[in-house]
């Protein structure tokens, strides 16, 4: 009887359990030097090329490149007046304008004009204390690197020498930000989950080797992504989405494995036999699982944004080590450990069903059969009596989680959210104090006028002139000027509200939709409405729209898959439509702590703030592929025993009781690993991170443990039916490779 690859693998990593070793040893090396020489940068420089505001940046770059490009601000404010630095700022401006990508630097001091006296700028406060000057850059700084940041840092030096405060805002403060530093994240969901793996199985041996195989997968995964970012323009938030989601699933992964072997162990199979079916059983789980995880994460390119698709190819490269690890140096691991695995314990061992001990099974049957009626027996027994009481019990609890979902706000998340030890929060409250908090997302007008008739012209610029007079929202709007070739006409709109709020979305519409059309109305002249400000709106409005068919196709990746995994119609529409109440209750929990302010001060964040646009489309996609891992290590147990008994109220207990402490610990594991990274100063992080951890617990006790047993109770033997002509056509996955299981226990016992 020929053994399966996988099974081979194992047996071959656990009987070579040293090369294995050293070769992803070697492995990480090898890429940790090549990272630290060649390893790229993340940068947030996204480019929406079909969007009315890049279209507009287009027209300006075309024909006035010094106020074209991507702008930001160097703030400055004093107890005296900055006119009072006059040559400290000229000095400073001069050493800007020399600096490479930098298309025009703006004096903020009062220029001199033709009548002999001095024009004013607008980039100095009333009082004359607080000032900007606007640094015009033919690209993104953040994408610059440091060194490029260090060169500005010496520029400004000549104002920071006088005693100025010097701040810098917009992109530039971006790069400027300090780099995060996620290692108390790390460092405490680590501790979390060695206090679960201890708790949950009583051995520490077997509590450490999933936190040893998913901290090296990791690294190897995030030294890859390194590497690939020299390449490919990666969003900042990339690395530590990354080390999320690896370690999450890395972790998983290895407890999957590991407590097969265990339970394997105890039944005194031989220690590379065990590894090798528990690779061939579980190891097609978390093969299975993997692939899911990336399919959903590859889903996200639907959106047609490149700069959304490659936050899931960050994600995913941790996940493909995961599963590698998971495959490799876990049975590797397991070989050379052998039945040590349970020598440092501090309760009786338990593994997959219960306290099964290898020295005597006939004498320890009936203590194995009291322990698995047990608690979690009692339970399953408890939701078979009653399915309906615990639907709605579920039902009940997720619908109230999901309510602040019903008013979930998309936007972008502007500087004022940081912390003040941010330089660019400090610029924007400067900005703020000094010409009001709209200035800190100013929106430029772009009227392209090159098709209109000289003759046209002045017509034209009068009525755009009358259709920007008192526009809702807007706190001022600068006449439009044209450019030195008199093709465009140009201008400036200021909010009377932050860059986040709604006063400012409600502005940027208007002008585009409403005010510039109407002005241009019956000429031959384009109008955009370009800037940062604009630029984020645009994709915020991408994203939005997009959403719905992000959903629709990664539930149907999901509806497919489970489909194929266990042949069973209404079992693949159940899990569908149970994510998505699961999602819809994280997505509720996310919008109550940072929109409605729920809680939001004590996680770090300064005030209410939206939704980071592209937070909601990344957590789908990964919940969607995570919630993979529980609904197949659960419903490849519970088929497992339909297969063998066909009777479906036992089937559901029998799969409950035997995952269920496994499902548990994975899930704490996981959400401690999450919530760990509310911790970090980015919000978008924190979003991600608390948006991934209560979706991650209320999937894995609400909707595993609860929602899941209630309807495949009432769903009974129809929940396995499945029409013949699909039967026929779909694939057939061992997903928990019972056929191998039985094969590889033969071959073992002779």
């Amino acid at each position: 009887m020929r053994k399966g690859i996988l099974q081979r693998l194992g047996e071959w990593c656990a009987r070579h359990a040293i090369i294995v070793l050293v070769v992803w040893l070697a492995v990480l090396g090898v890429l940790h030097g090549l990272q630290n020489s060649f390893g790229g940068t993340y940068s947030d420089d996204f480019n929406l090329p079909d969007s009315q505001s890049q279209k507009g940046a287009n027209v300006l770059q075309a024909n006035a490149p010094s106020i074209g490009g991507t702008s930001s601000t160097v703030v400055m404010q004093d107890a005296k007046p900055l006119t009072d630095f006059t040559t400290q700022v000229n000095q400073v401006v001069a050493n800007l304008q020399k600096l490479d990508h930098v298309l025009s630097v703006q004096n903020p001091l009062p220029q001199p004009n033709s009548s002999g006296g001095t024009t004013p700028t607008g980039a100095l406060s009333s009082n004359g204390t607080i000032g900007y000057i606007t640094v015009r850059f033919d690209e993104n700084p953040t994408a610059l690197g440091s060194d490029y940041l260090h060169g500005v840092d010496t520029a400004v030096q000549p104002l920071r020498s006088a005693g100025v405060d010097v701040e810098y805002g917009g992109p530039l403060g971006e790069a400027a930000r300090p780099h995060a530093k996620d290692l108390t994240s790390e460092a405490i969901g680590f501790a979390v989950a060695i206090v679960v793996l201890i708790i949950g199985f009583g051995s520490l041996i077997a509590a450490g080797l999933p936190l040893v195989t998913a901290l090296i997968s990791v690294i190897v995964g995030l030294s890859c992504l390194s590497l690939l970012a020299a390449a490919i323009d990666f969003a900042s938030v990339s690395p530590t989405l990354a080390t999320m989601i690896g370690l999450g699933v890395g972790i998983d992964y290895a407890l999957f494995l590991i407590t097969r072997y265990r339970q394997l162990i105890m039944d005194r199979v031989e220690p590379h036999v065990a590894a090798g079916i528990a690779v061939t059983t579980s190891g097609r789980a978390v093969l299975v699982s993997g692939c899911t995880v990336i399919v959903a994460l590859a889903g996200l390119y639907v959106s047609g944004l490149s700069f959304i698709g490659r936050l899931g190819i960050a994600a995913a490269v941790t996940v493909v080590t995961a599963v590698a690890g998971a495959l490799t140096l876990v049975p590797a691991l397991a070989g050379l450990i052998g039945r040590r695995i349970d020598r440092f314990c501090l309760k009786t061992p338990v593994a997959e069903g219960g306290p099964v001990a290898g020295e005597d099974a006939g004498k320890k049957s009936e203590e194995a059969e009291e322990e698995q009626h047990g608690f979690w027996h009692r339970y399953a027994k408890r939701v078979e009596r009653r399915p309906w009481w615990f639907l709605a019990s579920g039902v009940v609890v997720l619908g109230i989680l999901a309510i602040p979902l019903f008013s979930m706000r998309l936007d972008h998340i502007d500087d004022g959210a940081d912390p003040t030890s941010f330089t660019d929060r400090r610029a924007f409250d400067l900005i703020s104090q000094g010409f009001g908090p709209g200035a800190n997302g100013p929106l430029t007008l772009v009227i392209d006028q090159t098709n209109v008739p000289s003759s046209q012209r002045s017509s034209l610029l009068s009525n755009l002139q009358k259709s920007l007079t008192g526009v809702p929202n807007a706190a001022s709007i600068s006449p439009l000027q044209p450019t030195s070739n008199g093709n465009v006409l140009t201008g400036t709109a200021l909010s009377t509200q932050r860059p986040q709020a709604a006063d400012t979305t409600h502005l940027f519409n208007h002008l585009k939709d409403v005010s510039l059309p109407q002005g241009a109305k019956g000429t031959a002249a384009t109008t955009y409405v370009t800037g940062v400000t604009a630029a984020q709106q645009d994709f915020t409005e991408i994203i939005s729209s997009r959403l719905a068919l992000i959903i629709v196709v990664v539930v149907c990746l999901a509806f497919l898959i489970i489909l194929a995994v266990f042949r069973g119609l209404l079992v693949a529409v159940k899990a569908a439509v149970l994510n998505l109440f699961s999602i819809g209750a994280s997505y509720g929990v996310v919008v109550a702590v940072f929109q409605w302010g729920w809680g939001g001060t004590a996680l770090g964040v300064a005030g209410k703030v939206p939704i980071e646009s592209y937070v909601p489309m990344m957590m789908f996609a990964i919940i969607f592929g995570l919630s993979m891992d529980y609904e197949i290590f659960l419903l490849s147990r519970v088929h497992e025993a339909w297969i063998r008994t066909k009777r479906a109220e036992d089937s559901v207990a029998y799969g409950l009781e035997i995952t269920a402490r496994v499902i548990t610990c994975a899930a704490l594991i996981m959400f401690s690993v999450f919530a760990a990274f509310i911790l970090s100063d980015n919000i978008v992080v924190k979003m991600l991170g608390l948006g991934l951890a209560v979706s991650v617990l209320v999937d894995a006790t609400v909707v595993r443990l609860l929602l899941v047993p209630a309807v495949m109770t009432l769903l009974g033997r129809h929940a396995w039916w499945v029409p013949r002509w699909l039967d026929r056509i779909l694939p057939h996955l061992d997903t928990e490779g019972e056929e191998a299981l039985h094969q590889a226990t033969q071959m073992s016992q002779k």
